[in-house]
């Protein structure tokens, strides 16, 4: 392939992104828009008028936001491919360390993402400040923010920077093949980091308590003897400090298994919909939803590294996007920004395949405790939380993990029946 035809092959796959993303965005908030003023008849006794509307109005602010932030995006990929700003960020680079040496390699990458979190830093602050504080969500103060801030750069340069100096030296030190080392690296990171990330990494920014003597842990402990799971611990993390959303997860695997509940959440629900949101999350883990997304994304992540390795030796790669060094860190960088380019089409097969897994999850807790729990605890999460209960059902297909508010309890009332 010849550079010029690659970089027109690149520039088609970013216009045509942008030609299915923006219609779906405007069309879903078209869509929510034009069902404001009236609450679905299956909602209509749960949720009042008022909540509906602002639920509607933070779904339209939000997509309205996220519009934004593509077009800022995607000027910003095009400004460093095309525009030469990756070359100008390599060439700084290399004026202060020998290029192509491991130091200038690490020095280019981190610029390249120092630079890409400042474009980033305007609409992030907008959204949590703005967007969240306008419809009573945000908790996060400067304060929080900056010491938030300060936390992860001291995580990346302690934990990314010896990964990123392992990717790199794995390219220049194991030959043809390098590329199945370091995605054998980069898996093994990942798995350990769910080890590691529920006790050593989490604390660092929230508090986690354990869950109180009461009825709830008792629900709880009952419903982990009937599905015959165990976990390491039961905590209440204080979500509350930085936003007024609910969720609760699991984190960890193996002997690290544990349950977080944010307070809020514990706030909204009472002990018998607690319990049902649980059997929920333990019918991802009963159907191994988690190790079957593992292998599918350890898998697809092969496909990609054999072909970042093809690609490495083709010298249309990096000229067509803009650059004309070669080596380890810019095959990294250029393979990172233009990968999400090529991939966009396979977003609504992930959808699918996720909302599959939600309604065999939904199923299980239907027959680990009551669905009419479970329905009304969803209820209370789409009300507090915001969720529309109209979404445009195109866009829902395309992008949504988690299938429409009125399907999902629809199913779940004929459960019930």
């Amino acid at each position: 392939m010849s550079t010029s035809s690659f970089t027109t092959l690149f520039l088609v796959a970013v216009l045509a992104g942008l030609a299915v993303r923006i219609p779906l965005a405007l069309r879903h908030a078209r869509h929510v828009s034009a069902h404001r003023n009236a609450v679905p008849p299956a909602f209509a006794t749960a949720i009042g008028l008022d909540a509906h509307r602002k639920a509607a109005d933070y779904t339209v602010a939000r997509v309205h936001l996220g519009l934004v932030d593509l077009l800022v995006s995607t000027v910003w990929l095009l400004i460093l491919t095309l525009g030469g700003g990756l070359q100008a960020l390599f060439d700084l680079s290399a004026g202060v360390l020998d290029a192509g040496s491991l130091g200038q390699g690490v020095a280019f990458l981190t610029l390249v993402a120092v630079a890409s979190w400042l474009v980033d830093l305007p609409l992030g602050l907008y959204r949590s400040f703005v967007l969240e504080a306008r419809f009573g969500f945000n908790r996060l103060t400067p304060r929080l923010f900056v010491a938030d801030t300060l936390k992860g750069a001291l995580l990346a340069a302690l934990i990314g920077l010896p990964l990123l100096a392992g990717a790199l030296w794995l390219m220049g030190a194991m030959g043809e093949h390098w590329w199945l080392w370091v995605w054998a690296a980069w898996l093994g990171f990942n798995l350990l980091a769910m080890l590691i990330y529920p006790s050593f990494i989490a604390p660092l920014f929230n508090r986690f308590q354990p869950l109180e003597d009461g009825d709830l842990k008792t629900r709880i402990e009952a419903l982990m003897t009937r599905c015959g799971f165990r976990l390491s611990g039961l905590f209440v993390m204080d979500g509350s400090k930085r936003s007024a959303h609910g969720n609760a997860y699991f984190t960890g695997f193996g002997g690290s298994r544990r349950i977080v509940f944010f307070d809020t959440l514990l706030e909204k629900l009472d002990p018998a919909e607690v319990e049902a949101v649980l059997a929920h999350e333990l019918g991802h883990y009963h159907h191994h939803h988690l190790w079957k997304r593992l292998a599918v994304i350890g898998t697809g992540s092969l496909a990609f590294f054999a072909l970042l390795g093809a690609l490495a030796q083709q010298g249309w790669f990096f000229t067509g996007l803009g650059m004309t060094a070669t080596g380890a860190a810019p095959t990294l960088v250029l393979f990172s920004l233009a990968l999400p380019v090529f991939t966009f089409p396979l977003t609504p097969l992930m959808s699918h395949w996720s909302r599959r897994h939600e309604f065999e999850a939904d199923a299980y807790a239907a027959r680990q405790a009551p669905a009419a729990s479970l329905i009304s605890a969803l209820v209370k999460l789409y009300r507090d939380n915001a969720s529309t209960l109209t979404p445009d059902p195109l866009y829902s297909r395309v992008y949504d993990s988690h299938p429409p508010a009125a399907v999902r309890i629809a199913r779940l009332e004929a459960a019930v029946r």
